[in-house]
């Protein structure tokens, strides 16, 4: 113990440097925070007298003259088991973290799913602990990133909500991705195109479901559509309505990769050959769809480039710099393989 309080009286403070460079210690406050209101005779004695004293600025002061906590949220209102399950999750946190990295900024990870799970996290997110928040996966009108908003937060959110006009978001183009994927299919003569489409309470559930319905509506073919939530147990249930209720069905366009395996896994069952009997294509272009048995054909959505996106546009408005495009939509494209 007698070591531990001798080491902590060793720990160079804020005064030892202002004493050293023969300053003030408001100015020492104001070389460690950047601020243009130094000298540069003072900023250099500031910071030599740092170098010969190795001191390291106390996180809990800086924040209390900078009011900046330099620590952003991701919020993802899913389960945690979701988060772990899904492709789209692991590349967008991955492209997120690249671009805080080189800010300096911490990245925090918030899951919450119910209304007194949202109340809580608004109270710490409101509470001086984070400079902005990231939304993905968010579920209707949510009011949090508004409330978030209304506190001075910035808010940049992950795929165009329902029911809200957020002031940043990035999001891929579902619509014409989904689109394309049917066109695929009907270019390959299938006639009796179904689809599991996703979560109608999310813009990315709502778009892929239009841009099947904008295929089929150019051919005349009849819609066949049920409903998951994006999940591979949803994929299964959905496929085995399908089966009971059309077995005509000759394709199938799942909303996502993990709806689309569960299908082809029913469609083994069934005795239904992949792609002979039922063509499959899925949505994420994930490496479970990849190495697949069939291997899955899929839209690839650029989930990295989508966090990188979202945290580029976080940055600039936590730094306050003007930004040309708050809404970014970025492409998709048909990744060909043997499901279709």
């Amino acid at each position: 113990m007698d070591g531990d309080r001798r080491r902590s009286a060793a720990r160079p403070t804020l005064e030892a440097v202002a004493a050293l460079a023969g300053v003030g210690r408001g100015t020492v406050s104001r070389v460690i925070n950047g601020s243009p209101k130094v000298s540069d005779r003072a900023r250099d004695a500031v910071l030599e007298a740092i170098e010969q004293l190795g001191y390291v600025p106390n996180r809990a002061a800086r924040t209390l003259v900078t009011q900046r906590t330099d620590t952003v949220a991701l919020v993802v209102s899913e389960a945690h088991q979701r988060v772990f399950d899904e492709p789209f999750f692991a590349p967008a946190i991955r492209g997120i973290g690249s671009v805080l990295s080189e800010t300096g900024l911490q990245l925090i990870m918030a899951m919450a799913q119910t209304q007194s799970e949202h109340e809580r996290l608004e109270h710490f997110l409101t509470g001086q602990r984070v400079d902005g928040a990231l939304f993905v996966s968010l579920h209707g009108a949510d009011p949090l990133p508004e409330r978030l908003e209304q506190h001075g937060i910035p808010t940049v959110l992950g795929g165009r909500p329902v029911g809200l006009d957020p002031e940043c978001y990035v999001d891929v183009d579902n619509r014409a991705g989904a689109r394309q994927a049917v066109n695929y299919l009907v270019s390959q003569g299938r006639r009796r195109i179904a689809t599991i489409a996703g979560s109608l309470d999310m813009g990315v559930g709502v778009d892929r479901l239009a841009g099947y319905r904008d295929a089929l509506l150019a051919t005349g073919q009849t819609e066949i559509v049920t409903h998951g939530d994006f999940s591979e147990e949803s994929g299964i249930a959905g496929m085995r309505r399908l089966l009971a209720e059309h077995p005509e069905v000759d394709a199938v366009f799942a909303a996502s990769d993990p709806m689309a395996l569960g299908v082809i896994k029913i469609l083994k069952e069934a005795g239904r050959r992949v792609p002979d009997d039922v063509a499959v294509i899925g949505f994420d272009d994930s490496r479970a769809g990849a190495h697949s048995s069939p291997a899955l054909t899929s839209v690839h959505q650029p989930a990295e480039a989508m966090g990188r996106q979202m945290a580029r546009l976080l940055v600039s408005r936590i730094e306050e710099t003007p930004i040309d495009h708050p809404s970014v939509i970025l492409d998709t494209r048909l990744v060909i393989r043997e499901s279709a």
